[in-house]
């Protein structure tokens, strides 16, 4: 603590510090400028900083005192102040002070014509976003309106432009809009997504390919959340599979939030995952889901979006996984059949409503004829079921050839 430190030290400390700012610029050292940019990261070596900055009181006239110093005075003296307020826990004024910092780094950092301080510049990027979040927090407990991450996005948004253009500083673009992203699905305000992904997918100064995998794993997992939103499966699909096949196999955590959405998505397009699979990623939720669609069993589907009802809700997947009755139904008609099949196989492709209305009352399901004759109707509309319904005589006369079309990874007919 600095009640430890003496006047000397936290000089020494300072001016430290100061050189050592200096001496990576010039030395276009993007990796050690990063370091010292890392505020969040509560390093030993920050923490004593602050410390000695509290202490020392003065820091200003150390930046002035030298040429090479005050020449980056409005990075340092405001980033010198956020670690101040940091240290003793007051957040907004960090947040404050960081992003006046900030705003001097990328300044700077558009005068300078190589890519050489993108990894710095992913360290403001994600700074700005964590600071923003924790001074909302304390203002939140304050009773005050949250602001600050809003006010992050649109610092993110100033960012995202400068790197918006030819040369290879273009490549650090997606990381900054998976920065955007989180913050958007953070604020709920996703619909600010689509002009950045309109930036990233159609501008011809990005070739997707060129970007690093980690920034292209993460802006597939979130545009796959996107097309879930949309209920655009095929498309969440194909994003989220990208998302899992690229993904660092050690990282168990990134690989489990691909697959609380990949499952749904999977699911509604008749892909059953293994029961292996989601043991091992702690994906337990869907168990009863994926045994309900092998059984046929209606009740057991809604029990068990009963249960999860909260998690399914905040992960945005609910009405995904609630419309995966109608797979359930099928299953149901589908055990009917192969029953009667064994029994009567000339009558097979005959099924009566009477059974299907027993079938649910074993499952203490309650629905009278109309309610499943309407059911039936869908089933046949939405190519789940091939055949036509006799009215009159209250039967379904399924097709003696493929009665149960597999949907083979497409959506349901809309």
């Amino acid at each position: 603590m600095a009640s430890y430190m003496s006047m000397g030290e936290a000089h020494r400390r300072i001016t430290d510090y100061l050189n050592r700012f200096v001496d990576v610029i010039s030395y276009q050292d993007g990796t050690s400028l990063k370091h010292l940019l890392s505020l969040s990261s509560e390093s030993p070596s920050f923490l004593a900083l602050a410390d000695a900055l509290n202490l020392f009181q003065d820091a200003n006239r150390l930046i002035k005192q030298a040429d090479k110093y005050s020449q980056y005075a409005e990075i340092v003296a405001p980033l010198f102040r956020a670690m101040q307020s940091y240290r003793v826990g007051h957040l907004v004024e960090s947040y404050q002070a960081f992003e006046k910092s900030a705003n001097a780094f990328i300044q700077e950092f558009r005068n300078w014509e190589s890519a050489w301080a993108l990894e710095a510049l992913y360290v403001v990027v994600y700074e700005i976003r964590i600071l923003a979040e924790k001074a909302d927090r304390e203002l939140a407990s304050n009773g005050k309106t949250p602001e600050k991450l809003k006010a992050a996005g649109s610092f993110l948004m100033k960012v995202f432009g400068v790197l918006a253009g030819k040369g290879p500083k273009r490549v650090g673009a997606l990381y900054v809009t998976c920065q955007l992203f989180k913050v958007y699905f953070k604020l709920g305000t996703v619909h600010l997504c689509r002009s950045v992904i309109r930036s990233i997918e159609t501008a011809r100064i990005f070739d997707f390919e060129e970007f690093p995998v980690r920034d292209k794993v993460t802006y597939m997992y979130y545009t796959g959340r996107l097309e879930v939103l949309n209920e655009n499966f095929p498309a969440a699909d194909h994003k989220l599979s990208y998302a899992l096949k690229h993904c660092d196999p050690q990282s168990e955590a990134n690989i489990r939030m691909i697959l609380k959405y990949l499952v749904p998505v999977k699911l509604s397009i008749g892909i059953l995952p293994k029961k292996a699979l989601l043991e091992k990623y702690t994906l337990v939720e869907y168990s009863d889901i994926v045994l309900a669609m092998k059984r046929g069993d209606l009740r057991l589907l809604r029990h068990a979006l009963e249960e999860h009802e909260d998690r399914f809700l905040r992960s945005g997947v609910y009405l995904v996984l609630e419309k995966l009755e109608l797979q359930v139904y099928q299953r149901l008609v589908k055990k009917i059949y192969i029953i009667q099949k064994q029994k009567d196989p000339s009558k097979a492709h005959q099924i009566k409503l009477e059974m299907i209305v027993k079938a649910l009352k074993w499952l203490e399901m309650e629905m009278d004829l109309d309610e499943v004759e309407c059911i039936m109707s869908i089933l046949i509309y939405k190519n789940l079921v091939k055949g036509y319904f006799a009215h009159k005589s209250k039967v379904a006369v399924l097709s003696k050839q493929d009665p149960f079309p597999k949907l083979n990874g497409k959506p349901i007919n809309s």
